[in-house]
């Protein structure tokens, strides 16, 4: 049998974590590798297991504190019952723990009693967006499905003039538990699903669930500043609660189409600009495109390839701050091509007079290699 893992290491979490720190890690965790949503991973089933567990001797101060004294060595062992030294962790309700979760715990929520209000799914969208309206904000409409309370039956799904009445499985409990010896397990009453009561006549326009799945348009105002990958939270635009439960939320995952010219570093935007060996030589004005427009910027006599300029508060809209990052401009010198007779030999004229003074990096270059064979 494999040694049990430290506890904390199981959550991820320090030993001096916060009882919010532990709850935090946990329902992430809980969330990644639940039975519900990899119903023939047999490695997510012990991974849930052994999260709670973990999870309920370190959210119990007498069980956290008598872990940390003796580790899983507690010499009161078997004395309050349970397969474990700090009591039984009933693996029989994994039913109940993913309402908790994903419904009564949600992202932040707060959990539920099985009969008590259950706060409804949040909903998940993926939104494309261009660059342009990532930097400069924007609002976007998109359609959602989700299930909401069913007009008739007003979310009971009863029949109209009709009401649910107390579960006869569970005696209105909403739980069965079954002992075993020393064992008592508690999971959610299949009839009622942990409501408590069952409907014996159903609505006809939702069968009985209560809920109704329709199309809905919403509308999101994109800030300015946003990146790829970050998630826009619309509080209560997910799918209704339970007995009266709050909604649950809508997760927005922004995703941004790359530019043509441009890429995004923080704030900063990067763009390479090539210019002639000339312009690089002599120096002379160039026109720079930026996402407000272009802009006249001056480069240098001498410029070398490789050379970055910075244009202040050319870049992106910084979030929550009115200020902009910059945009670096990176210099590349590009080498004619295809040249004809006269261009060579004007420029072979050019070469003749010219020495290692004009060129700083062809002098260095050649002095350390006469260095070398001195």
């Amino acid at each position: 049998m494999a040694a049990k893992r430290d506890y904390y290491e199981v959550l991820g979490v320090s030993k001096n974590a916060t009882d919010d720190e532990i709850k935090k890690a946990y329902r992430k965790k809980a969330k990644e590798c639940h039975p519900d949503l990899h119903p023939d991973d047999k490695e997510a089933v012990e991974r849930f297991k052994e999260l709670n567990e973990a999870n309920e001797v370190l959210s119990d101060p007498d069980k956290r504190a008598r872990y940390d004294q003796f580790g899983f060595e507690d010499p009161t062992a078997g004395m309050g019952g349970g397969g474990n030294p700090f009591g039984g962790f009933d693996f029989g309700g994994m039913g109940d723990i993913f309402d908790q979760l994903f419904n009564g715990g949600g992202m932040g929520g707060r959990t539920a009693r099985s009969q008590g209000p259950v706060q409804g799914n949040d909903l998940r969208y993926e939104l494309r967006i261009t660059f342009e309206e990532a930097a400069k904000g924007c609002e976007k409409s998109f359609e959602i499905y989700r299930n909401e309370l069913c007009d008739t039956c007003k979310g009971s799904g009863a029949k109209p003039g009709t009401s649910p009445v107390t579960c006869p499985n569970c005696n209105g409990t909403g739980q069965i538990r079954q002992s075993s010896g020393w064992m008592t397990t508690v999971r959610t009453c299949p009839a009622c699903g942990g409501a408590g009561k069952v409907v014996r006549d159903k609505c006809t326009a939702c069968g009985g669930s209560g809920r109704t799945r329709r199309k809905r348009t919403v509308t999101v105002k994109i800030p300015a500043g946003i990146d790829n990958g970050q998630t826009i939270i619309m509080n209560g635009q997910g799918e209704p609660g339970l007995r009266g439960g709050p909604n649950g939320d809508l997760y927005i995952v922004v995703g941004v189409k790359p530019h043509k010219l441009f890429k995004r570093e923080g704030y900063n935007l990067l763009l390479d600009f090539p210019i002639s060996f000339v312009t690089a030589a002599l120096g002379g004005d160039i026109e720079v495109p930026t996402l407000s427009g272009p802009v006249k910027y001056r480069i240098p006599e001498g410029t070398q390839p490789g050379t970055e300029f910075r244009i202040k508060g050319a870049g992106i809209q910084m979030l929550r701050s009115g200020g902009k990052g910059d945009l670096i401009l990176k210099v590349k010198v590009e080498i004619p091509k295809r040249l004809n007779n006269k261009q060579k030999d004007l420029l072979r004229q050019f070469d003749a007079t010219t020495t290692d003074k004009e060129y700083d990096g062809r002098k260095s270059f050649m002095d350390r290699v006469k260095e070398l064979f001195q």
